[in-house]
C-alpha cells in the first residue's frame, strides 16, 4: 500500500516538473516581453490621461480623456486621418502588386537571377529614414533629378512643386514608400512560391490549365495563408512608418503630409507634449487591434465559405 502511494507521489512530483519545467525556459523571454513591449504600453495608457509636457513637470496632473479630446478637436486631425487612409491603401495595393508580380518574375531560374534578387533586397537593408533623404533629393523642386530629367525630355515645361504643394508632396512620400516596400513582398512570396510542391503544379500543366488558370487555381490557394499574414503585417508596419515622411518632408508643407504616426513622433519630439502624444498612440494601437481582428474574422469566414 505505502509502496503504491510512493509510486503516485513521484508520478505526481514528475508530472508537475514536466509541466513547470518549459515554463522556466519560457521565462527569459516572457520576462523581456513583459519589460519592453507590456510595460511601455500601461505606461503609455497612464500618461495618456495626464497632463504631461517635458518642459512644465511643476504642472503634471490627470486630466481625464482631455488629451483624447484635443486630437479629435485639433484642426489638422481630418486631413491627417485622409493622409493616413490614403498612404496605407496606395502604398500597400502597389507594394503587394509590384512585389507578387516581381516574386513570380524571380521564381523561374535564368541568367544573373541571383544578382537581380540581390538588387531588389537592398532597399530592405536600408534605413527609411535615410532612403526618405535619398528621396527628398530626387523630388527637390529646383535641383531634383526628376524634374531635371523630366524638363530635359520636354515632358513638363516648369517644375513641379513636388515637395512644396501639399498634393504632390504626398504623392511623392507615397511613391517612395512603395519603392521601399516592395522588397517586403518580393521575399515573403517568393519564399511562399517556393514551397508550393512541383507535383501540383505538373498536374496543373497535365490537366490542360495555363499560366492564368495556374495562378489563381492553384498557386494563391496553396499561398493563401501567407498573403493573408503578410498583408495584415503590412498595414500594421505602413501605418507605424514614418521614417520616409519625416526625412523627405517633415510632415509639410505646413503639416499637410503627416499620418498619425508622423504626427505621434512630432508631438513627442518637437512639442514635447508626452500627454497627448500617448494619448495618439493608444488610438493607433486600438485601430490597429480592432482592423486585426475584423480582418483576421473576414478572412477566416470567407476560407469556410469556400470550403463549404
Amino acid at each position: 500500500m505505502k509502496s503504491s502511494m510512493h509510486k503516485v507521489a513521484r508520478k505526481d512530483g514528475k508530472s508537475a516538473q514536466n509541466v513547470l519545467a518549459p515554463l522556466w525556459f519560457l521565462l527569459p523571454a516572457l520576462l523581456l516581453v513583459g519589460i519592453f513591449i507590456y510595460y511601455p504600453v500601461f505606461a503609455t495608457a497612464n500618461l495618456s490621461f495626464k497632463n504631461y509636457k517635458l518642459f512644465d513637470q511643476s504642472n503634471i496632473f490627470y486630466n481625464g480623456f482631455e488629451n483624447f479630446r484635443g486630437i479629435f478637436k485639433d484642426l489638422a486631425f481630418r486631413r491627417i486621418i485622409q493622409n493616413s487612409i490614403l498612404w496605407v491603401t496606395v502604398s500597400l495595393f502597389f507594394q503587394f502588386t509590384i512585389g507578387f508580380g516581381l516574386a513570380l518574375y524571380l521564381r523561374t531560374k535564368f541568367r544573373f537571377s541571383g544578382i537581380y534578387q540581390g538588387i531588389i533586397f537592398i532597399p530592405w537593408a536600408l534605413s527609411g529614414f535615410l532612403m526618405g533623404l535619398v528621396w527628398k533629393w530626387i523630388f527637390d523642386d529646383n535641383l531634383g533629378v526628376l524634374n531635371d530629367m523630366m524638363l530635359k525630355a520636354g515632358i513638363i515645361d516648369v517644375p513641379i512643386p513636388w515637395l512644396s504643394n501639399a498634393n504632390w508632396a504626398m504623392a511623392a512620400v507615397i511613391i517612395a514608400n512603395i519603392w521601399y516596400g516592395v522588397t517586403f513582398f518580393v521575399i515573403m512570396i517568393l519564399a511562399a512560391l517556393q514551397g508550393v510542391p512541383k507535383e501540383m503544379l505538373e498536374a496543373a500543366d497535365l490537366d490542360g490549365c495555363g499560366k492564368t488558370k495556374t495562378l489563381f487555381l492553384v498557386i494563391i490557394p496553396y499561398i493563401r495563408q501567407t498573403l493573408i499574414l503578410i498583408v495584415l503585417l503590412r498595414v500594421i508596419w505602413i501605418t507605424n512608418f514614418p521614417d520616409i515622411i519625416f526625412g523627405m518632408t517633415s510632415g509639410g508643407p505646413n503639416q499637410q503630409t503627416h499620418i498619425l504616426s508622423s504626427w505621434l513622433v512630432q508631438k513627442i519630439t518637437y512639442d514635447q507634449d508626452w500627454g497627448s502624444g500617448s494619448a495618439l498612440g493608444l488610438l493607433i494601437l486600438s485601430v490597429l487591434l480592432i482592423f486585426s481582428v475584423f480582418y483576421l474574422l473576414a478572412t477566416r469566414l470567407e476560407k469556410e465559405s469556400e470550403e463549404s
